[in-house]
């Protein structure tokens, strides 16, 4: 089983002294610790950040997540799944926004926090919830790089989401449907 390897996303700060809008260590080593579980596989924090200015998009103040993709892909370990994670809007151009995307059996994935927060709503802020939608995400993702597609449950973690709301509604788990034994290296993973 390859080991999931997460890289933080942020933006050079304009002089070149530091990045921002990273996500906060607690939050990926929480990410880290529940995909670890979820994929019973090591998953680990690289040190670098990407910077992802290379990927905005002007006119709609966001950023490209296939684009951020292909970055990651080039400086991938091909011996591992790579997991970008921002605090950046991303999107697709065919919709307004997405949470995440993937390479359907690929190894590389992208999932962002901007959206995610509560306070995005106009709501007071909860982390308790922002790393539930996270690890939700990030499951749903990593998922897609295993080959699988949607699913019809709306329980599973890989039922579509394209609003905050729908993702609440979902568990984080995979469905049996999803959960099939898939053997590599002579056992299941998740």
């Amino acid at each position: 089983m390859k080991p999931i390897h997460l890289i933080p996303l942020g933006l050079a700060d304009g002089y070149g002294q530091g990045v921002s809008v990273a996500p906060g260590l607690n939050d990926l080593e929480h990410l880290a610790a529940a995909l670890a579980r979820t994929f019973r596989t090591p998953c680990r924090i690289r040190p670098e950040t990407l910077d992802v200015t290379f990927a905005m998009d002007g006119r709609r103040q966001q950023y490209y997540s296939t684009a951020i993709i292909q970055r990651l892909e080039r400086m991938a370990d091909p011996d591992a799944r790579v997991l970008g994670v921002t605090a950046c809007d991303l999107y697709v151009p065919v919709l307004t926004f997405v949470f995440g995307e993937a390479q359907l059996d690929g190894n590389c994935a992208v999932v962002s926090t901007a959206r995610l927060h509560e306070e995005f709503y106009g709501m007071p802020a909860r982390n308790d919830l922002l790393r539930e939608r996270l690890v939700k995400e990030a499951s749903h993702e990593l998922g897609h790089t295993f080959g699988l597609k949607h699913c019809a449950d709306w329980r599973c973690v890989m039922a579509s989401s394209h609003a905050v709301e729908r993702l609440d509604v979902k568990a984080a788990e995979f469905c049996q449907a999803c959960r099939k034994p898939v053997l590599q290296n002579g056992r299941r993973f998740f």
